[in-house]
């Protein structure tokens, strides 16, 4: 096992000592209170400090996005939020911002320009697809190979970004046996959590949409449902445990995977 001891830079400290990483890693609502989403954030902790990136997190200073309060109809409350944030990022002089959630990378990316951000925002699976393609991480096939695994769109990557490429090419240097779901893609079906939905009571109809995804991936035989978003997440392990399903069938993000794959 590679024993690697992550100390994690507040950016802050760094801040006082006159030093400036090249990234702030947002780690999000989901990465910060979320006993799941925790893990993944602790994932790609690990393997930033496995490539010796230059980066720092707010940590308490981190806030919200603003995206749930902007989805849910209260815009004067994402503008504080986001103008908050914007002032912050200019007094640290930040100027590329790593996220693991796709609802903060896409309102960080599409949204907050219009209120005068100016910053490059960079997705994780991107940074690590780059970093897979310039020979700086090197994935072993053989921690996963004999795991069938398929991928689950996020709506804010795929359709909302156009991020479909990256997830695969990672997956596919993680195993030889990466399925596709009936619906994937551009086509991929929703988790059912998106636009505040998960925050909410479910609406009338004959099924939950979380189900109706979860049976699509069960559909697909694999032993792993890859995702890259807390949203997702929560809403596909909650499928796959009102299918009784838990003991055979696991969600694993695809940061966790890397990890494994690299006995971090």
């Amino acid at each position: 096992m590679n024993v690697i001891k992550v100390e994690v830079p507040v950016m802050a400290n760094l801040h006082a000592r006159g030093e400036h990483p090249e990234y702030l890693f947002w780690v999000g609502c989901a990465g910060a209170f979320d006993d799941r989403y925790q893990k993944v954030s602790q994932a790609f902790v690990k393997i930033l400090a496995f490539l010796g990136t230059s980066y720092a997190v707010l940590g308490r200073e981190e806030s919200c996005t603003g995206d749930p309060a902007r989805r849910a109809g209260n815009e004067m409350l994402y503008q504080m939020q986001a103008l908050q944030n914007i002032s912050l990022f200019q007094s640290y002089g930040i100027k590329k911002i790593i996220t693991i959630c796709p609802h903060c990378f896409n309102i960080f990316k599409n949204e907050y320009p219009d209120l005068g951000a100016d910053f490059e925002t960079i997705n994780y699976l991107q940074f690590l697809d780059q970093c897979i393609t310039e020979g700086k991480l090197q994935l072993d096939a053989r921690a996963l190979s004999d795991v069938c695994i398929t991928y689950h769109d996020p709506c804010y990557l795929g359709r909302a970004n156009d991020i479909y490429f990256e997830p695969r090419s990672i997956l596919k240097k993680l195993t030889g046996n990466l399925v596709e779901m009936e619906r994937n893609k551009s086509f991929a079906f929703c988790c059912g959590g998106g636009g505040t939905q998960m925050f909410k009571e479910a609406e009338k109809g004959d099924k939950e949409v979380y189900i109706e995804r979860t049976e699509e991936a069960l559909r697909t035989e694999a032993g792993i449902i890859a995702t890259a978003c807390p949203f997702c997440m929560t809403m596909i392990t909650d499928g796959i445990k009102s299918k009784n399903k838990e003991d055979e069938i696991k969600n694993f993000d695809i940061a966790e995977l890397i990890v494994k794959s690299l006995n971090l």
